[in-house]
């Protein structure tokens, strides 16, 4: 089956300054998917992330790492194979509490699978370690199996030096039987001899054989771990190939939503300028008005003039007439007065008329 993603969402990514184990360095321009991958092949999880075509994050989770949350949307952890120290900067603190849920999850995830597979190599190595001593680790020669000529115990032959001195009826016969043991036990000598000696080869060439295995081995997984993450990097690659589309789609809706304000500002611009427009129009009708004001104003002036003249001929006028008024009473008067005399005049005419 290969790989699989098992968890995916979407943050920046960060690494620590290698010069000053102090700074963050941003490895992604915008918020990118990051994933959690296990294969099942190897029960192994791994935090992958990809920045186009290029795997910012490659960091496969061990028992002993630690995801530690710095602030309510940033969290980082140490990745002691990359060497070096990822960062991630969320959208929102639950984004953050998930992620940091699935670390601790898929940690304890590898933790037991890494105690199965040890409970299954144990299990693997007893029978071997049963067929072969513990001292097969240092390197054995026939001369350590077998002792040297000076260290190799022989079967003890029968007494038999009181018979050599003192000979007796029985004594051919013992000898004979001390003989025939002595061939007996040499006889069995040889044949633990030549076994050991075929033991001691055979462990040699193992020996030498487990050597060229390990090393080969060693090669193997080297070039079985290189061939693994690239065919990793190749199979993240298609198959984020919706995480892809979805960030092509939010780079569209993103120009779509830069496009809209844009325009807004094109408008808002368009806006200012007609106000500016209109601002320029209000100076122009304020000049206007200022100008018009100032000749209303002078043209007041030259009206208060007029006016005090015209009050001043008024009252000149007033005071003719009431002279004219005076000059008329005082005519008025003398009138009547003339009047009065016609009056008695032809009072006296008439009373003259009678009396003639």
């Amino acid at each position: 089956m290969g790989e699989q993603p098992i968890f995916s969402t979407r943050a920046h990514v960060f690494q620590i300054d290698p010069n000053t184990k102090k700074n963050w360095v941003p490895t992604s321009k915008h918020a990118v998917t990051v994933s959690y991958f296990f294969d099942s092949t190897r029960n192994v999880y791994r935090i992958i992330s990809l920045d186009g075509s290029k795997a910012i994050i490659n960091s496969t989770i061990t028992p002993n790492m630690t995801f530690t949350k710095t602030s309510q949307k940033f969290g980082q952890w140490a990745d002691s194979r990359a060497n070096t120290v990822y960062g991630l900067g969320f959208s929102s603190e639950s984004h953050l509490v998930k992620f940091a849920d699935k670390f601790a999850e898929f940690k304890e995830a590898a933790r037991l699978a890494k105690e199965k597979s040890q409970e299954k190599m144990e299990l693997t190595s007893t029978p071997s370690q049963e067929s072969a001593p513990g001292d097969l680790q240092s390197p054995l020669t026939s001369e350590s199996i077998n002792g040297t000529d000076d260290e190799r115990v022989t079967p003890e032959a029968p007494p038999i030096p009181e018979a050599r001195a003192e000979p007796s009826q029985n004594a051919l016969p013992f000898s004979h039987s001390s003989s025939s043991i002595n061939k007996h036990w040499e006889a069995e000598l040889a044949a633990l001899k030549g076994n050991n000696a075929k033991l001691t080869a055979a462990l040699l060439e193992s020996t030498a054989n487990v050597k060229q295995w390990k090393q080969q081995l060693a090669a193997y997984q080297e070039e079985a771990e290189r061939l693994h993450k690239r065919v990793t990097e190749l199979e993240c690659v298609s198959g984020q190939t919706t995480a892809i589309k979805s960030q092509k789609t939010e780079l569209n809706q993103t120009i779509e939503e830069l496009e809209m304000a844009l325009k807004a500002k094109e408008e808002e611009l368009e806006r200012l300028k007609a106000e500016v427009e209109s601002a320029n129009e209000f100076k122009t009708q304020k000049d206007s008005i200022t100008q018009k004001l100032q000749d209303t104003e002078s043209r007041n002036q030259t009206l208060e003039a007029q006016l005090s003249d015209l009050e001043q001929r008024l009252e000149s006028s007033q005071m003719e007439r009431e002279a004219f008024r005076k000059s008329l009473r005082s005519l008025l008067e003398l009138l009547d007065s003339k009047i009065f005399e016609l009056n008695e005049l032809r009072d006296t005419l008439a009373k003259l008329l009678e009396g003639s």
